[in-house]
C-alpha cells in the first residue's frame, strides 16, 4: 500500500480505531462522559480528514476503492449526520440504566459500514460495507434490552435483513456469472459493446434490487420499517432513516448510472412502479398513524420513493438534485427524531401525537423546531424541503418523467395533511403533562439543525452551485 493509499483511507482508519480505543478505555474504567466526549472528537477528526484528502483525489485503490469528489461528499454527509446523531444521543442514553458506553462502539462500526459503501467499486466491498452496517444496526435497534418492543424490533430486522442480504448476494453471483468480474468498472467495460442487458444480468440486478429495496425501505420491501422505527431508541431511528440509507443510496446511484440502467425498458418500468408504490403506500399509511415514530417511518418510505425518481433521469443534474435532496432530508429527519429523543425519558417515550398536545405553550422553541422539520418534510416554502422537492421535480420534468412527477406532487399534498395534524396538536390547548428539561447541548443541536433548514430554504444557491461544480460521477 502506497502513502497515497494510506492517506486516502484516513477517515476509515479513524472510524475503525475509535471503537477499539473506546473498548480499551471502558475495560479500564467506565465513564459515560469521557466516552461521549471522545466519540464527538473522533467524528470531528474524521470529518476534518476529508479536507486533507482533496489534493490526492480522484484516487483508486484497485480493485475495491474509488475515492473521488462524489464519494468524498457522501462520506461528509454520512459523518456529519453521525455526529448530529451522537449529539442527540447524549441525553437520551444518559438517563438509561445499565451499560451505555458500548452504544458508541456500535455507532462507529455502523458508520464505518455506511462510509465504505460510498467508496465501493467492487461487489466485495459493497457487501462488506452493507453487512458491517446491518450487523451493527441489529445491536443498536435492540440496545434498550429492558424493553420488549426494542428486542422485538431487533429480531424482526435481523430476520428480514438476513433474507434481503441473501437476495443481494445471489444477485451479485448471477452478475459475476455473466461477466466473470465483480468490479464495477470492469462490468461497465464488458457491457460497453452490448446493445442490451443479458437475461442473466437482468435477473441478477433484479435480485440485487430486492436487497437494496429492503435497505431503503421501498415498497414492497418496506414491511419492517414502522415496527423497527417504533421499537428502536429514537436516536437510532433517526440513524436508520438517514445514515444507513445514505450509504446504500451512494453505491446504488453510482452502479445504476454507470451501467445506464435507465436505458433498459424493463428496469425503467420496475423502478417507476416501485417509486409510485412507495410514494402512495407510504403517504396513505402515514395518514392513519397516531404514533409519530411510525408516521415518520411511513414518511421515510414516501421520501425514498421521491428520491429514486432521479435514477431514471440519466443525467448529472439528476444525481446532483438527489444529493441536495438527501442533505435536506437528513437534516430534517434528524431534527424531527431529535425532538422525540429530547422529550423522551427512561420511562416515557414521546411518540404519540397526543403527547405533543399544547407543546408550544410549554416549550415554544422545541415546538417551533419540530414544526419547521415537519413543514420541511412536507415541502413548504422557506424550508429546505421545498427547494429539494422543487429541484427534484424540475429535473424530473426535464427528463420527461411526467407521470412520476405528477405522482410526487399529489403525494406531497397528501403528506401535508398528516404533518399538519401533528402541528395543530402542538398549538392546541395545553394539558398538565410534565415534560423533561432540555439540556443546553440538545438546544444547541436543534438550533444548528433549524439554521440549516432555514438557510437552505432561503438561500440554497451556494450549496447547489457547489454540488453542480464539484460533485460528479
Amino acid at each position: 500500500m502506497s502513502e497515497t493509499d494510506f492517506f486516502s483511507l484516513t477517515p476509515f482508519l479513524i472510524l475503525a480505531m475509535a471503537p477499539i480505543i473506546i473498548m480499551i478505555v471502558i475495560s479500564i474504567f467506565r465513564n459515560y462522559e469521557v466516552v461521549y466526549g471522545f466519540s464527538v472528537l473522533a467524528f470531528m477528526a474524521a470529518i476534518a480528514s476529508l479536507y486533507f484528502i482533496l489534493p490526492v483525489i480522484p484516487h483508486t485503490i484497485a480493485p475495491l476503492f474509488i475515492i473521488d469528489r462524489y464519494s468524498l461528499f457522501f462520506q461528509g454527509i454520512i459523518l456529519i449526520s453521525g455526529l448530529l446523531v451522537t449529539f442527540l444521543s447524549y441525553d437520551y442514553l444518559k438517563q438509561l440504566q445499565g451499560i451505555r458506553e458500548e452504544y458508541y462502539i456500535i455507532l462507529f462500526t455502523s458508520t464505518l459500514g455506511a462510509a465504505l459503501l460510498a467508496v465501493a467499486n467492487h461487489f466485495i466491498l459493497f457487501f462488506i460495507g452493507i453487512e458491517t452496517l446491518t450487523l451493527s444496526l441489529y445491536i443498536l435497534i435492540a440496545f434498550e434490552k429492558t424493553k420488549d418492543r426494542s428486542i422485538e424490533a431487533g429480531i424482526k430486522y435481523l430476520v428480514l435483513a438476513s433474507v434481503s442480504s441473501a437476495f443481494l448476494l445471489f444477485g451479485m453471483g448471477l452478475i459475476y456469472m455473466t461477466f466473470g468480474t465483480m468490479e464495477f468498472s470492469a462490468i461497465i467495460s464488458a457491457m460497453g459493446h452490448l446493445t442490451k442487458f443479458p437475461p442473466l444480468f437482468i435477473y441478477g440486478f433484479g435480485m440485487m434490487l430486492v436487497g437494496i429495496g429492503f435497505k431503503l425501505a421501498l415498497v414492497p420491501f418496506h414491511m419492517w420499517t414502522p415496527d423497527v422505527y417504533q421499537g428502536a431508541p429514537a436516536p437510532v431511528s433517526s440513524y436508520i432513516a438517514t445514515v444507513s440509507k445514505g450509504g446504500v443510496m451512494a453505491v446504488f446511484i453510482r452502479f445504476f448510472f454507470n451501467i445506464k440502467g435507465f436505458d433498459n425498458p424493463s428496469v425503467f418500468i420496475v423502478i417507476s412502479a416501485i417509486a409510485i408504490l412507495s410514494m402512495f403506500v407510504g403517504n396513505l399509511l402515514a395518514v392513519q398513524q397516531k404514533n409519530i415514530k411510525r408516521l415518520l417511518a411511513y414518511s421515510s418510505i414516501a421520501n425514498m420513493g421521491y428520491l429514486i425518481i432521479i435514477l431514471l433521469t440519466g443525467s448529472d443534474k439528476g444525481i446532483q438534485s438527489a444529493i441536495f435532496y438527501l442533505i435536506t432530508y437528513f437534516i430534517t429527519t434528524i431534527g424531527a427524531f431529535g425532538v422525540i429523543s429530547l422529550l423522551s425519558t427512561n420511562v416515557f417515550e414521546a411518540e404519540k401525537i397526543e403527547d405533543y398536545k399544547g407543546l408550544f405553550w410549554k416549550k415554544p422553541w422545541i415546538a417551533i423546531v419540530f414544526t419547521l422539520c415537519l413543514l420541511s418534510l412536507a415541502g413548504i416554502p422557506v424550508t429546505a424541503g421545498f427547494i429539494a422537492k422543487f429541484y427534484l421535480i424540475l429535473e424530473g420534468m426535464k427528463a420527461g418523467l411526467l407521470i412520476l412527477v405528477f405522482s410526487m406532487i399529489i403525494n406531497s399534498v397528501i403528506g401535508l395533511y398528516y404533518y399538519l395534524r401533528v402541528i395543530t396538536s402542538m398549538f392546541s390547548t395545553t394539558d398538565n403533562a410534565e415534560l423533561p428539561t432540555i439540556s443546553i447541548l440538545g438546544k444547541i443541536t436543534l438550533t444548528i439543525i433549524t439554521t440549516g433548514i432555514l438557510l437552505l430554504g432561503v438561500y440554497p444557491g451556494w450549496l447547489i452551485d457547489f454540488i453542480v461544480k464539484y460533485v460528479k460521477l
